[in-house]
């Protein structure tokens, strides 16, 4: 192997490329941002297809089917098949029937997972015993905040007020949120201007 495609460099410099061109946009929108843009989101449709190939249909399908002699998953990579009846006019309503296995399942098992692992776990943590300054403004913001979308009754006089304060604390859950993620976008921009000052232009020079 030559020396030139072991270097440093060779993973480097195109990095560094992509990472200046998708950056580029910031000035305005231009050819390079572009091109790297279409490179990426190439990429990334490549790396999933042959990510899905091998851990479903490979993975999940033919080595069960063949080797396991799990013959029964004939019918769902069957209804796998069908969802490319859609490429076929004529049997175009066939993809109709996988994706009513798929909307259905994908429902059911949303429904219980948010049920059981965000619905239910809030609702436990709000029920607490006012004993701490935290546990009454956690049992008073949740209070308000569901007060505030109440809308059978109109929002005056004391209902009005909790729904005020009910306001308040959605901005100050907006607030955090935002903040929240300024901090990860920041954090990445961080780490990108880390590579191009520590990592490229030190090995480059």
């Amino acid at each position: 192997m030559p020396d030139w495609l072991s270097s440093p460099l060779i993973v480097l410099l195109p990095t560094a490329f992509f990472t200046l061109a998708l950056y580029s946009f910031l000035y305005n929108d231009n050819p390079f941002f572009k091109f790297a843009e279409h490179v990426f989101a190439g990429l990334s449709a490549g790396y999933y297809v042959g990510l899905i190939f091998q851990s479903v249909i490979v993975q999940q399908l033919y080595v069960p089917l063949t080797q396991d002699g799990r013959y029964l998953l004939i019918f769902p990579g069957a209804l796998g098949l069908l969802l490319f009846a859609r490429f076929f006019p004529r049997i175009g309503w066939l993809t109709r029937i996988p994706l009513a296995f798929v909307i259905g399942s994908t429902a059911g098992i949303t429904f219980i997972q948010q049920l059981h692992g965000l619905i239910l776990p809030q609702v436990a943590s709000t029920i607490l015993p006012l004993t701490s300054i935290n546990n009454v403004l956690i049992v008073v913001g949740v209070l308000s905040t569901l007060i505030y979308f109440f809308f059978s009754k109109p929002h005056t006089g004391p209902l009005g007020w909790v729904a005020s304060g009910g306001i308040g604390f959605i901005m100050v859950a907006f607030g955090a949120h935002f903040g929240y993620t300024v901090m990860a976008r920041v954090s990445l921009l961080i780490g990108r201007i880390q590579f191009l000052l520590v990592d490229w232009l030190h090995i480059a020079s």
